[in-house]
């Protein structure tokens, strides 16, 4: 059975990620804080964390970081990290830790389980939602 899990300082967001991720065929663990997810991981290796990445003094982005560090010494096992982000701008970081997929908030059902499926597959989840278009080039001479 794969076991997720949910880091967030806020109940609302562990919930909604809960209801729409948990199913019969899944354990939802919850984490309340980075060095929470950090014992949680060292202690039983979960097959995928999902993390807000404002979350009180260790947020997601130090969070994921923590996580790589551990892996590249051998510490813990690689683990793929589903990152919660408050706005778009904020891909940059989640990119930067090494995430293996991330959404914007709000958070929809339909978004989260392709996110979460996607990784618990081994595969990345990079969320298009907020992308700017494109700004379309004026005509010449206009």
């Amino acid at each position: 059975m794969p076991t997720i899990l949910v880091a967030s300082d806020a109940p609302t967001v562990r919930a909604e990620i809960a209801a729409t991720a948990g199913s019969p065929g899944i354990e939802i663990v919850e984490a309340r804080s980075g060095p929470e997810v950090m014992a949680i991981v060292g202690e039983s290796m979960p097959d995928l964390v999902i993390v807000d990445m404002q979350m009180g003094n260790m947020g997601g982005m130090a969070t994921t970081l923590e996580l790589r560090l551990e892996a590249s010494y051998d510490k813990i096992d690689h683990v793929p990290v589903l990152m919660l982000l408050d706005r778009r701008p904020d891909v940059f970081l989640a990119r930067r830790s090494g995430a293996e997929g991330w959404l914007v908030k709000p958070l929809d059902p339909i978004r989260l389980r392709r996110a979460v499926t996607a990784l618990l597959e081994g595969g990345t989840y990079y969320d298009e939602s907020y992308t700017p278009l494109s700004v379309v080039a004026e005509p010449s001479g206009a």
